[in-house]
């Protein structure tokens, strides 16, 4: 990976405000068929495939424990008659979904399942984001994208042997899976210009939308067809599929990319020449720790990502519950919110970035205003969620509001680290996971604990809570949160403790 020097040496002695305005003007003609947004496409897709496994648990998880039909006998499907193939293909699909075995799960435990894939992800963030930000972030993405996509494929097995497995299992995945979310950032410090870093980055990041958009979507049909197996094994396989992508097409560095354009290289060099990106050894951790603009982060990050847990987690029990819906249209329901919020993901980046180009708004006051807008509305839906549940519409347009407002967070507190201290990208990422992680692994568990104390209020308080703790760290991020470069990221202080 190359570090700060290589880059300017490789700008020269020609001016950077001459061959940065000629390197816009060629890059913006080609819009979108940059390899810097086809960078993008394929972290997507990387967000995507993570995104399906960490959602297909949630989708397949009531059919896992309410599929109470007793199994079928062996020779069940040989006396058929042979000439009706319709009969033939529906007693087939019988056979499969009575061989998936059910489970005896409580609602406590269930939320426990759910919540472990975060139990052990506060060992990996830090480690995950700081390799990935020294050596590259190539290796380390590739190989969390492969072992959380194997492991996918032995679920079934797992949760046949005993919940304890099932559990080690989910924790393992989970440590793979913030490999991939936390060393994809050390990639932007690299790639993405300035004035392109929303954009690129919600593209990326709307692959967690698209990805569980798409398991809800037919997660339930699965379910309901061949059975609840099948999700993880299409899944995992989807996974490891994209690992044929990432390592021969990903590079962490565009001086060292063999497709690009020298006036797209010349760009982006010529962008990033007067910020500091360069990674290093040392870290101001005093500073750090001091340092209210990251703590308005960090807090952010662990609010906002608590409402995001829970609505992640429990969005097919609410609507199978509530709504009585069936498991096919219980996920059909459940993927409305999400490819609406990967949809709005997109158009808030680059309306982010508009507003930034065109100087209309200043850096924090959009990173300020979008976040408001992100917290303050979802939260007052969801609250709102409990006195509309007699009209399935109302319910519905509630929960797809929720999704595509909420996702304007991500131009605003989410993305704000690299404008603070783009040196130490993936260290902060691996921080922020970490707070992430924190609240991934006690909203789940909270809120499976608050409806089996009370079905009729249970789903009430666990929207309170969730909107009270958002507003608070909103409330936090407004007061303290800054985007400008902290003086401790900067250059003087690199090499002090």
């Amino acid at each position: 990976m190359s570090t700060g020097p290589d880059v300017k040496a490789t700008v020269g002695d020609i001016s950077n405000d001459g061959n940065l305005n000629m390197a816009q003007e060629e890059c913006s003609r080609k819009g979108f068929c940059s390899v810097r947004h086809g960078l993008a496409l394929i972290l997507q897709l990387c967000n995507f495939s993570i995104y399906t496994q960490q959602m297909n648990l949630s989708i397949a998880i009531p059919a896992m424990v309410n599929n109470t039909a007793p199994p079928s006998q062996p020779n069940a499907s040989t006396e058929r008659p042979s000439t009706d193939s319709q009969d033939y293909w529906n007693e087939t699909l019988k056979e499969f979904k009575t061989m998936a075995p059910a489970y005896d799960w409580s609602p406590e435990i269930q939320g426990v399942i759910l919540s472990s894939l975060n139990y052990g992800s506060f060992l990996a963030p830090i480690p995950s984001g700081y390799v990935a930000g020294i050596f590259g972030a190539k290796y380390v993405v590739g190989a969390g994208l492969f072992i959380s996509s194997f492991l996918t494929l032995f679920i079934p097995l797992a949760a046949n042997a005993g919940v304890a497995l099932l559990i080690v299992l989910r924790i393992v995945q989970g440590i793979a899976q913030v490999m991939v979310l936390t060393g994809q950032y050390s990639i932007w410090v690299k790639w993405a210009p300035p004035l392109e870093r929303s954009q690129l980055t919600t593209i990326a990041g709307s692959g967690s939308m698209l990805g569980s958009f798409i398991v809800l979507l037919v997660g339930g049909l699965l379910c309901q067809t061949i059975g609840w197996p099948y999700v993880f094994y299409i899944f995992g396989g989807i996974g490891c599929a994209c690992c044929l992508l990432w390592f021969p097409l990903i590079y962490d560095d565009p001086v060292n990319h063999p497709f690009i354009s020298a006036g797209e290289k010349r760009y982006i060099v010529c962008s990033l020449a007067q910020q500091d990106c360069s990674p290093g050894w040392s870290l101001p951790i005093r500073a750090m720790i001091k340092s209210l603009p990251l703590w308005a982060i960090l807090i952010s990050y662990f609010c906002e990502y608590w409402l995001f847990y829970t609505i992640m987690a429990y969005t097919p029990t609410y609507i199978s519950s509530v709504l009585q819906a069936n498991l096919r249209d219980s996920g059909i329901l459940s993927a409305l919110p999400f490819v609406v919020g990967c949809i709005c993901i997109i158009l808030g980046g680059l309306l982010a970035d508009f507003l930034l180009s065109r100087k209309i708004l200043r850096l924090i006051t959009i990173r300020k205003l979008f976040t408001a807008i992100g917290v303050l509305f979802p939260s007052v839906i969801l609250v709102s969620l409990p006195w509309v549940r007699s009209s399935h519409s109302m319910t519905m347009t509630f929960l797809v509001l929720s999704s595509a407002i909420s996702s304007f967070c991500e131009s605003g507190a989410l993305v704000n680290f690299l404008d603070i201290a783009p040196r130490y990208t993936g260290f902060l990422k691996g921080l922020l996971q970490v707070f992430a992680h924190i609240a991934g692994a006690i909203s789940p568990t909270a809120a499976g604990f608050f409806i089996s104390q009370d079905s009729e209020f249970g789903w009430r308080n666990v929207f309170l809570l969730s909107a009270a703790v958002n507003i608070s760290g909103l409330v936090f991020y407004l007061i303290f949160g800054r985007a400008d470069v902290q003086d401790w990221a900067k250059e003087q202080t690199f090499t002090h403790l």
